[in-house]
Formats: structure tokens, sequence, C-alpha cells
């Protein structure tokens, strides 16, 4: 089954469990994946589209986590950390930090990167292999890094 399948399964059992708060975050996943349906007039039958989506809630969701804290607003913060378990369980598990710097190394030997120039072609080998599973704003630093020395 397809993640987006999965995904609609799992609004029909919530809605018979009655887990209001679960349905609501499962709702703005699937209207999250309808908008990009409808503005891009296609079906988005790939697993990597539904990913992509749900990285990207996860991402506002922490950012939206720090502008509250910064604000005082720790109540909404709560919330919206309860909404990155729900849409987290959706995503593969994330890289651990040792598996990460081997791919970024590997990355670096296989295009023979020497400097910050070469940027590009090791974040398009390591993008490739940790999309979904790693924060890429992390990663680029990591590769920046890298580079750097």
């Amino acid at each position: 089954m397809s993640l987006k399948g999965q995904i609609l399964d799992d609004v029909k059992s919530t809605m018979k469990a009655g887990d209001k708060d679960r349905l609501k975050v499962l709702r703005l996943i699937t209207a999250a994946i309808k908008q990009v349906e409808v503005d891009d007039r296609r079906t988005l039958d790939d697993d990597t589209d539904v990913l992509s989506i749900l990285n990207k809630m996860v991402k506002q969701r922490r950012d939206s986590i720090s502008q509250f804290e910064q604000g005082n607003r720790h109540d909404l913060a709560d919330i919206e950390k309860s909404e990155i378990e729900i849409i987290g369980a959706y995503l593969p598990e994330q890289m651990s930090d040792e598996a990460l710097d081997k791919l970024v190394d590997d990355a670096i030997a296989t295009t023979g990167a020497a400097g910050i120039r070469d940027m590009g072609k090791v974040m398009a080998i390591v993008k490739a292999a940790a999309q979904g599973r790693a924060d890429m704003a992390a990663v680029g630093a990591k590769v920046k890094s890298r580079l750097d020395q």
C-alpha cells in the first residue's frame, strides 16, 4: 500500500476511534496532498512526493515552535510538537549521525570535491540517499563544514 493510501485508511480508522486531535492532523496532511495534486494537475502515487510534503509540514511546525517559544506561547508550541509526532509516524526512520557522516564522506570521495565550489555535486548525491531520513538544512551545514576544511 502506498503512503498516501495508508494515510487515507488511517483517516477512516481515526474517525471511527473518535481521536479528534489525530484526525485534525491527518486531515491537514490529506489537504496538503490534495492541494499539490490540484496545483500540479496530477495524482501523487509516488511515495517520495508524499514524503516531501510531510517533510515540509514538519519543517513548518519546527519553525512555528521556535517562534512560539520566543513569544512565550508554550501552549501553542506543545500543540505543534504533538502534530510533529503524528506526522513523523509516516516518515522513515531518521538516519543516525554516524550514518550521515559516512554518507557525506562517501559523497565527497565519489565526486572528488575539493572545496565549497563542489557543494552542489555532493548535496545532489546526499539528498538522493537521505531524502526524508535527515534534515537537509543540517546536512547542508555538515557538508559545508567538511568542504571548508
